[in-house]
């Protein structure tokens, strides 16, 4: 049986489809738009492509790929889950993703993208008409659960209610391991603002070795949800921004506010800090420079980093290689970025040295004197 089939599926953020279609034209320009909705695309792959199970396109606007096996059609839902396992065509999985699209972008009207009832529901439905025992792991539907790195998931996308799409992929990133890349987050009671989730996510996402008690800022703090995030895992915040924080982050005795501007920041108050964290409401130019800045200086060690760029216009996204070339020429090793769940029209690039070597400061070596006579 062929286990490399002729087309790919895709997901992503309501209004992020042109740049998926950048990146695939520019990564993998061999492959063609087959079909296309808001938040979901498919393509076409030449007959004879060596694209290999265990892919990975490393498309920042992406949040789920896998390989397309077809679309799913029924009169109700129980012939919707037959069809289903028609698509797979006797292939065998260890877990199974149900997940919808999205309808609308994250934020707008408080919707926030994550597994549905309606999605776990129709889950339960596809592993109840599982023609074989043997073809789906025992609770390979646990939605609430990441799948294992190396299994084969089999990947069901409810585009409409009567228009199931059907693919498969190998988990092995952190996202490929959560159904349509979707982490499984709710915004803490307490928290000030959904940049908690951001934060979270960020976290989660890019596996930064931050330890307990580290030293870490955040430029762009206001009102703190983000700082929340921090403060939550035992770190140290150095909160920077000129608006005011929210009393609860501020009374955390964790939590420094630096009232003052990026610009503003004395390089000396950066000299403990080894984990740089951004979000400001600016173009990705302006915060580059910013973080170019501090992180270049010889006074500052900065071993990793999260950076929130918004892009203000979606033309933006055809600079992301440029963003990410300019960070790996601060020195930084191991630079990557993604749309995250819940970034709006902006994407997260983490930054990290690795071996990390704290760069010291040059300092003048004292001049010889002649011995006194």
């Amino acid at each position: 049986m062929n286990g490399r089939p002729q087309f790919l599926f895709v997901t992503c953020q309501v209004g992020a489809e042109g740049a998926v279609k950048g990146e695939m034209a520019r990564g993998l320009p061999a492959a063609r738009l087959a079909y296309a909705r808001p938040g979901f695309l498919t393509f076409k792959l030449p007959e004879r492509h060596l694209l290999p199970v265990a892919f990975d396109l490393h498309l920042v606007f992406a949040r789920a790929v896998g390989f397309s096996l077809g679309r799913a059609t029924g009169a109700d839902q129980a012939a919707l889950a037959r069809a289903v396992w028609n698509l797979a065509q006797g292939r065998i999985f260890q877990r199974l993703h149900v997940w919808e699209r999205d309808r609308a972008a994250p934020g707008e009207r408080g919707f926030e993208p994550s597994i549905t009832p309606l999605a776990v529901e129709t889950a339960r439905l596809v592993r109840q008409h599982c023609p074989e025992p043997q073809m789906l792991a025992p609770r390979a539907d646990d939605l609430s659960a990441p799948a294992r790195r190396g299994d084969t998931v089999l990947d069901c996308i409810l585009v409409e209610p009567d228009e199931w799409w059907v693919g498969f992929h190998e988990a092995h990133s952190v996202e490929s391991r959560w159904p349509g890349g979707m982490m499984s987050l709710e915004l803490p009671p307490d928290a000030v603002s959904r940049a908690w989730l951001k934060m979270e996510e960020a976290l989660r996402w890019s596996r930064l070795p931050i330890p307990a008690g580290a030293r870490c800022a955040e430029l762009g703090a206001s009102p703190g949800g983000a700082s929340q995030a921090l403060l939550g895992r035992g770190l140290v915040v150095l909160g920077v921004d000129p608006a005011e924080i929210h009393p609860s982050v501020l009374a955390h005795p964790n939590f420094i506010h630096l009232r003052k501007r990026v610009t503003q920041i004395r390089r000396r108050e950066m000299r403990k800090v080894r984990w740089l964290m951004a979000d400001m409401n600016v173009a990705p130019s302006y915060t580059l420079e910013a973080v170019e800045s501090i992180v270049t200086h010889p006074m500052v060690s900065v071993r990793g980093m999260l950076l929130t760029l918004k892009l203000f216009e979606w033309k933006l996204a055809d600079e992301v290689p440029q963003y990410l070339a300019r960070v790996q020429g601060w020195g930084y090793n191991v630079v990557r970025a993604r749309q995250l769940q819940h970034n709006r029209q902006e994407i997260c690039l983490a930054a990290l040295q690795r071996p990390f070597v704290r760069k010291r400061p040059v300092r003048p070596r004292p001049r010889h004197r002649p011995p006194e006579e």
